[in-house]
């Protein structure tokens, strides 16, 4: 048969199926079996427009939980949060601009007063707080020690406001060393570091980007540059301070990038007042879980987890790869609707033969997990259940889109003993699999892994429409992913049945040097839900420098080396400082106590 017939041979059957699927789901009516027409009607809603991408913390990721809670109660499951199926958490969702931020630029004949959104913007990341001082032209804002280069040699800007130039002297070249040293977090940070009190960012002039546009004010995901005003302005307000010194602006940053020379002095009898206010708008995201109770005497306290994230992109925007001007939903059928569906279909076949399981097993539904993993690692750090007593957890992420190759790639095969044994001789499906040992990866099972619980984590490859709006229900392999879904539920049948748990195996990650140069490496794994002043770690990799340093999941990192580290970009940038074999002093707050560990970097 030719593929064109096959197709509409499919759907039609599709057709067929879903318009009794529908009828039966309407009435209260399911099949326990899984089934290649349920496994399309979940998809279809949970990737429908109505839900608008179910972004955690919108009305329609409530609709999403609703619909987990109803199908789970269907099928008989008890709620696992007391009378509740659902658990709250919360997150920083974004930020905002409060009335508070302005600018004024006084010289000794006039002052100007800035209008926020037309003469300057406030950065996303910016810290609050209200100063006054001397402004001084730090150039590009760039330390280099390995290319030679330091705009702040030779000159003092502590307690001062320094302007500086985006991007590098090297703007024009794709290829520059110059390019890890430009991004405005960077240079906010080194700025602070030299003891400024706050930095002014303009665009200098640059032939193919001279509409002098502010930068976008987009939440980045971590927290701010704490104490310390950050701002972007339009550039013809410096460049009219330097006419007033008789400097022009042009010329300096053209003898700035071609000389490769700093050229950075004070502006006088010029006195700045930045005042900046960046408000975090906090929401609400929930996991939703049930559970089914074991009937062993002794092995039901024993839990099986299986779980996807419910969540998605919503309009798109931070993680989006699609680049539109206009918002579009993220439907995420893919993304992970098909994840979700397979814990709805495998909770209720499961449900059917309930008085036959000896373990109990746990069916959750993440929020949050395009965020960070923010519903997973809540979970396991406030679970009603402890993690001590998780024997397995099974994460389904993208699973729906198996290919005419039949590839089925599963992670975490290294962490338990038996787990490459049990994958192969189970699969009596036509699945070419590809196994990974590592245990920490960009799902909700890293979580559980951080908490020493064998992980298995099933996903069938990226694709074109990944985390694009053309992630529809259309494009669903739904016969492929109901061979999915039945090969997970012979293996939670076999945990369950099987007399002694799998064994957890801490698996080491390869040191691997990359062709074209090296990468330090330490093997922490941050914990993306935290806000506060710091990097929080869930977790460590086996083997790594972390790991032989003594840092614990829970360890909340303040200095690394000489840099004090107040988020996850002040740790990436003290990275960049050192090369493998560096030995670096670690401060560490755990607990109450604060503690200073030594560690030796590797090579990534």
């Amino acid at each position: 048969m030719n593929s064109v017939l096959k197709n509409s041979l499919f759907v039609f059957v599709l057709i067929f199926s879903t318009s009794i699927s529908i009828a039966q789901i309407k009435s209260g009516q399911r099949n326990i079996e899984i089934t290649l027409s349920e496994i399309q009607i979940h998809i279809n809603y949970l990737a429908s427009d109505a839900l608008k991408g179910r972004a955690t913390g919108t009305p329609e990721a409530d609709l999403t939980i609703k619909y987990l809670t109803n199908e789970f109660k269907h099928y008989g499951l008890k709620p696992l949060f007391g009378k509740s199926f659902k658990q709250e958490f919360t997150f920083t969702a974004d930020v905002e601009l409060t009335k508070m931020n302005s600018i004024i630029l006084t010289s000794e004949s006039k002052k100007q007063v800035l209008k926020l959104n037309d003469d300057f913007i406030t950065a996303s990341f910016s810290g609050n707080g209200k100063v006054t001082g001397d402004l001084v032209f730090a150039g590009y804002g760039i330390t280099a020690p390995k290319l030679k280069y330091d705009d702040y040699e030779g000159i003092n800007v502590k307690d001062k406001i320094v302007v500086v130039l985006r991007y590098n002297p090297e703007f024009d070249n794709p290829h520059t060393q110059f390019e890890e040293y430009s991004s405005f977090r960077f240079k906010a940070a080194l700025a602070k570091e030299k003891g400024a009190k706050g930095i002014i960012f303009i665009n200098g002039f640059f032939p193919e980007l001279d509409s002098d546009n502010l930068m976008k004010f987009v939440y980045d995901r971590a927290a701010g540059v704490k104490d310390f005003p950050v701002v972007h302005i339009k550039r013809n307000f410096i460049d009219e301070i330097f006419k007033s010194l008789n400097i022009d602006l042009k010329t300096v940053q053209k003898e700035i990038s071609e000389n490769k020379k700093p050229k950075s002095f004070i502006l006088e009898k010029i006195k700045v007042e930045l005042n900046t206010e960046v408000k975090q708008v906090n929401k609400t995201g929930y996991n939703v879980a049930g559970i089914l109770h074991g009937n062993d005497p002794v092995l039901k306290d024993e839990y099986i987890v299986i779980g996807a994230h419910h969540d998605h992109l919503g309009m798109g925007g931070d993680g989006s790869l699609y680049r539109g001007d206009t918002p579009q939903i993220h439907n995420g059928a893919d993304d992970n609707a098909s994840g979700t569906t397979g814990v709805l279909e495998i909770a209720q076949k499961l449900s059917s033969i309930k008085n036959k399981l000896k373990r109990s097993i746990i069916f959750i539904g993440f929020g949050g997990e395009e965020l960070g993993l923010l519903g997973s690692n809540h979970f396991v750090n406030h679970s009603p259940i402890p993690t001590e007593k998780m024997i397995a957890m099974l994460n389904m992420d993208m699973i729906g889109r198996m290919n005419e190759d039949t590839s089925l790639i599963v992670y975490g095969t290294g962490t338990s003993k038996i787990w490459n044994d049990l994958l192969t001789d189970l699969n009596t499906y036509p699945f070419k699999l590809t196994f990974n040992p590592e245990g920490y990866g960009p799902s909700d099972h890293s979580s559980f892994y951080a908490k020493a619980i064998p992980v298995l984590f099933f996903f069938t490859g990226t694709h074109s429409d990944y985390h694009r709006p053309s992630d529809d229900a259309d494009k669903i392999n739904a016969i492929g992913q109901e061979q999915i879904l039945k090969y997970v539920y012979s293996i939670v049948s076999s945990i369950d049945q099987s007399e002694s748990k799998p064994e957890y195996v801490n698996v080491p990650r390869k040191e691997q040097t990359q062709t074209g140069g090296w990468k330090v490496y330490v093997g922490t794994i941050p914990d993306y839900a935290y806000a506060d002043e710091g990097l929080k770690i869930t977790g460590v990799n086996e083997g790594s420098p972390a790991h032989k340093s003594g840092l614990r999941a829970s360890d909340i990192i303040l200095q690394f080396g000489s840099k004090k580290i107040t988020n996850i970009y002040d740790y990436v940038y003290a990275l960049k400082e050192h090369v493998p074999g560096d030995i670096v002093e670690l401060k560490v707050k755990r607990g109450e106590e604060n503690i200073t560990l030594t560690l030796e970097l590797g090579v990534r």
